[in-house]
């Protein structure tokens, strides 16, 4: 969210939108409004006596033209009537201006609460249990609409408002493509929504969810996801992959083809990539070619995933001579990205995923790049709110290069900074090299090629250097032959003809594509690093 939005916390009568925004609005320190009660102060009179005196149609007015005041104010919480964002504008412009959380109540809760209060003109009726569940079901479609859902029933007016302050820290950043958009949701606690995103991204009520993971993250995080898919009345069912670089493979996505027929996933479903980059890789081919294309969601575990192979539509697998070579640029529905699931990473992991942070600071935001230069906050803050806003600052690079280049004809070629090295380092270790180390030495390998071009300073080397040496990021080569390292960076998909297309930087935010740099003079660079 932006800091200065507001907070719109909203719901059927009797949730307890009201008692929320209260305690949320004090422990902000934000002022407060509830909408109901401010018609009822303009009027001068109850809502009760407003519908009997001058019609719903009245009261809907005056509620229209105070959401149209009250989107135009920031840092307010607002509460607003049960009904008021069940019109599409409303709900536009509520979620325009910042966090809208719909709360939600079973039917008999809601009868409890809402039993003998007299204040109600809706349910001024002979059933009012019957009118609470025809209304519930003319008003499901417009709350479904609202990803951000907090079931109250039986929690405190307290355990609500941690709820929506956790919810406020969620940062969304939308993508354009060709085909239209989607967003990135950042945030901690976000598996827990996935649902609610996902219906409020069009999967209508029934919709079959193809949940693609490996043992060891689905062991952790599938029930956590498909119990909140379940929630939202999405039917999902479990998908296995094997984990590791080695399996991202056509065998392994033919697998996933029948899984996805064993599970009766049609083209109205979704494929759920739960994991990191190789499960996101190949759950997203499968996804773009079973039955010609069905809908993919990104939901990645691993910060190197989070900040580089979930968002721009990129998915693939390797074939024994090199990586990538097989794949298909497949747009998701939707990426949700929840930070906290990095609490069970191991730290070497963690830092491969900030070489790609880093990558970032270098190819466009020198404020990233020397926030990470200071080295101050360690790991642990990654799944800190600090972790969200620095995951949203990093992927901003990628989305204004991808939205620029989404079909990798030109500009995009920037995020391959340190793969073309990167790439042939993996090869020749059978892919038991992290992709981040690998990528690591190929920054350090461009930067020392920048240099004796005359491209850039050697003050760029040792900057560039210095921050991989203080995250415990590899800048040497391992000992193999320089020979060997050029051979496999021949296989790269990357090449243009017959040259190597290499990303070289200039300064940090600022690099450049260039061909046709001389063998010579690379594996000379591989030596002065440590290659044979």
């Amino acid at each position: 969210m932006d800091d200065n939005g507001n907070v719109i916390i909203t719901g059927f009568m009797g949730t307890g939108k009201t008692a929320v925004g209260r305690k949320v609005a004090r422990l902000l320190g934000r002022p407060f409004v509830d909408m109901d009660a401010e018609i009822r102060k303009r009027a001068g009179k109850s809502i009760h006596d407003l519908f009997a005196e001058d019609g719903e149609s009245t009261f809907r007015g005056m509620e229209n033209a105070l959401c149209e005041e009250l989107c135009a104010q920031r840092e307010l919480v607002i509460a607003t009537g049960g009904g008021a964002l069940v019109d599409p504008t409303n709900r536009e412009r509520m979620m325009a201006s910042g966090t809208v959380v719909c709360l939600c109540c079973d039917v008999d809760e809601i009868a409890l609460r809402v039993s003998g209060n007299p204040h109600r003109p809706l349910l001024d009726v002979a059933d009012p249990r019957a009118e609470i569940e025809r209304l519930l079901a003319k008003r499901h479609a417009a709350y479904a609409a609202i990803p951000w859902q907090i079931e109250a029933s039986g929690l405190s007016i307290e355990d609500v408002a941690a709820r929506v302050i956790e919810i406020t820290g969620i940062v969304t950043l939308p993508v354009h493509h060709p085909d239209g958009a989607y967003p990135v949701h950042i945030g901690n606690g976000l598996l827990s929504h996935i649902g609610g995103a996902l219906r409020a991204g069009g999967a209508i009520e029934g919709t079959r969810i193809a949940v693609v993971s490996n043992p060891v993250v689905g062991s952790l995080y599938s029930t956590r996801v498909m119990d909140s898919l379940r929630s939202a009345s999405l039917r999902p069912f479990p998908c296995s992959i094997p984990d590791g670089e080695q399996y991202k493979t056509l065998a392994t996505v033919e697998s996933l083809y029948e899984q996805f027929l064993d599970g009766r996933l049609d083209r109205t479903g979704v494929v759920l990539a739960l994991g990191g980059g190789v499960t996101g890789d190949v759950a997203g081919f499968a996804a773009a070619t079973y039955m010609r294309g069905v809908r993919l969601v990104q939901v990645p575990t691993t910060l190197l995933a989070m900040v580089d192979a979930s968002v721009g539509g990129k998915t693939g697998v390797d074939l024994p001579t090199g990586k990538n070579l097989v794949g298909a640029f497949n747009q998701p529905q939707l990426v949700v990205i929840d930070p906290s699931v990095m609490a069970t990473l191991p730290d070497a992991e963690m830092r491969c995923g900030l070489a790609e942070v880093i990558k970032h600071g270098v190819i466009g935001d020198s404020d990233l790049f020397a926030e990470l230069e200071a080295g101050e906050a360690g790991l642990p803050s990654w799944w800190s709110q600090q972790g969200v806003n620095r995951i949203a600052q990093a992927l901003r690079v990628k989305i204004d290069v991808v939205e620029e280049d989404p079909f990798e004809k030109g500009r995009r070629a920037v995020l391959n900074l340190g793969h073309t090295v990167g790439h042939g380092l993996e090869r020749l270790s059978d892919f038991n090299m992290r992709h981040g180390e690998a990528v690591s030495i190929g920054m350090a390998v461009a930067a020392r090629i920048a240099a004796e071009l005359d491209w850039a300073e050697q003050s760029l080397v040792e900057r560039i250097e210095a921050i991989l040496t203080t995250w415990e990021l590899p800048v040497h080569c391992p000992p193999l032959d320089a020979e060997a390292i050029w051979s496999a960076m021949t296989h790269d998909k990357k090449k243009c003809g017959d040259a190597l297309r290499w990303v070289l930087p200039r300064t940090i935010s600022e690099v450049e594509t260039v061909e046709d740099i001389p063998p010579s003079l690379v594996k000379s660079v591989l030596r002065s690093l440590g290659a044979r």
